[in-house]
Order: structure tokens, then C-alpha cells, then sequence
């Protein structure tokens, strides 16, 4: 079985140096010059880890298909537009996929730890809930794709907001009141903070994530495959949670360089 890893970004090399810990190398694969990478080069892959960049997933995904592969780990984030079309390809191949804007372990509790913060401030008024995110500068999209999932959950779980704060340049402009507000920092090296909080007249709580390296990725991306090896899923999206509902149970892992 061959392992394809698509991104020689910091998250590809990050999953790359994961699976050789237990064994298993992989193809590591940048942008060809092409844009599009040849089927025929890929070997015949057991596994596609898709790491690269939001315009290059859909190309990605079907190059893996064709090639036959039938398990893959999207960790990419900024392609929303192509989700529909991904998905698509996948059902009609008979593939399976985890979709996660942050493979992170830690974040996907966070995630639930919000949720629940949301559910218990949301129905008092007097606290209002706001979103901080803090990425490195050569960070393209804002806000990422975490912010983004936070965000969502949010506003799925609180009584009066609807929609995110959009600042149209106006000095004058103000946040409306259902809206949520997300503050978005693009400065330095950091690999990822996220916060958040609410706020009242009278005191403040913030619950905060802050990544110190890309190793939380590359544990949660190791945790997805070994839960895609544990048995057959079913085609097309697999969201992260299911995978932490299950890692949560602490079976045994799946993968090794004899899979």
C-alpha cells in the first residue's frame, strides 16, 4: 500500500515525520508545474493525505481517486467553494474521507468546550460573545478555517447571533447586535491562537487555544487514519468528531507499515 501525502508545507512535513515514526513513508508531493499531478505517477495508494492549499483539493482529490485510492484525510482549509464537488467525486468512487478545518485532538475538544460555554452564557444577555484569532503572517486565509468552525458553532448555539460582524471601512461602523464579532491577526510566526470569550459589563471569561507547533495536526491527522483502517465507512464526508467519538473509547490503532 502506497501513502500519498499532497502539501511540502510545514503540515505535510509535519504528517510526513508522524507516519515514519511508526514506519510507514510516504509520497510527499508538492505543486507540479502542471497544477495537476499525473494518476499514473501516484503508485497505487492505499492512503492520500490532502495537505496543500484550498485551490488544489479538488484536483488533488481526483487525481487520488483515479488512481484508485479509497481513503483520504483533508486537512486543507480555504475550499468551501469545491466541497460539493468533492464530495460528489468521492461517493461516486466509493471513498471515504475525513473533512477537518483542524486535525488538532486538543481543538476538537475546544470546539465542544465552546459549545457548551455558548449554551450556558448565551441566554443571558448581559454577556456578549466575541472571537480573537492569531496566525503567521504568510497565513492566507482570514479567517481561518478554525476561526471559522468556531465561529459556526457559535452562532448554531446562541439565541441572538445570526451572522458574522463584516467591517465595511466606514469610521462610523458598528457591530450589530446579532452579529459576532471576529478579530483576525495576521503578524509573526504563530502556527495558531484562538480565543474565545464573553464579555459583560462586570467581568470577563475567555477560553483560549494556542497551538505551539504542528505536531497536534499531525497526531490528529494519524488519529483519522487509523479510524478510515478500522473498518469500511461509508462514502463521501466524514466529519473529525466522529473520529474523537471514537478515540475517546481508546481502541487499538489501525495503521502500521505492515497495513
Amino acid at each position: 500500500m502506497d501513502t500519498v501525502i499532497f502539501g511540502t508545507g510545514g503540515l505535510g512535513r509535519a504528517i510526513d515525520g508522524a507516519l515514519r515514526d511508526r514506519g510507514v513513508e510516504a509520497h510527499v508531493l508538492g505543486r507540479p508545474e502542471t497544477g495537476r499531478h499525473d494518476p499514473s505517477g501516484l503508485g497505487r495508494p492505499g492512503l492520500v493525505i490532502e495537505a496543500s492549499r484550498g485551490d488544489a483539493v479538488l484536483a488533488n482529490i481526483r487525481a487520488g481517486l483515479v488512481a484508485g485510492c479509497h481513503r483520504f484525510v483533508i486537512a486543507t482549509t480555504a475550499w468551501d467553494a469545491d466541497r460539493e464537488a468533492v464530495e460528489a467525486e468521492l461517493v461516486r468512487h466509493g471513498a471515504a474521507a475525513v473533512v477537518a478545518s483542524n486535525l488538532s485532538l486538543g481543538a476538537a475538544l475546544f470546539f465542544r468546550l465552546v459549545e457548551r460555554a455558548t449554551d450556558l452564557f448565551g441566554p443571558i444577555e448581559a454577556f456578549d460573545p466575541y472571537l480573537v484569532e492569531w496566525h503567521r503572517r504568510s497565513k492566507v486565509d482570514r479567517p481561518s478555517g478554525t476561526a471559522r468552525e468556531l465561529a459556526k458553532r457559535i452562532i448554531d448555539r446562541h439565541p441572538a447571533k445570526t451572522r458574522l460582524a463584516s467591517v465595511d471601512g466606514d469610521a462610523s461602523w458598528a457591530s450589530a447586535p446579532d452579529e459576532l464579532e471576529v478579530a483576525v491577526i495576521r503578524a509573526g510566526a504563530s502556527p495558531g491562537m484562538h480565543l474565545v470569550g464573553f464579555d459583560s459589563a462586570g467581568e470577563t471569561i475567555e477560553l483560549r487555544l494556542t497551538a505551539r507547533d504542528r505536531s497536534a495536526y499531525a497526531a490528529g491527522a494519524l488519529a483519522a487514519v487509523d479510524w478510515l483502517f478500522r473498518t469500511t465507512r461509508a462514502p463521501g464526508f466524514h466529519s473529525f468528531d466522529a473520529v474523537v467519538d471514537e478515540l475517546l473509547g481508546a481502541p487499538a490503532p489501525a495503521l502500521s507499515a505492515t497495513a
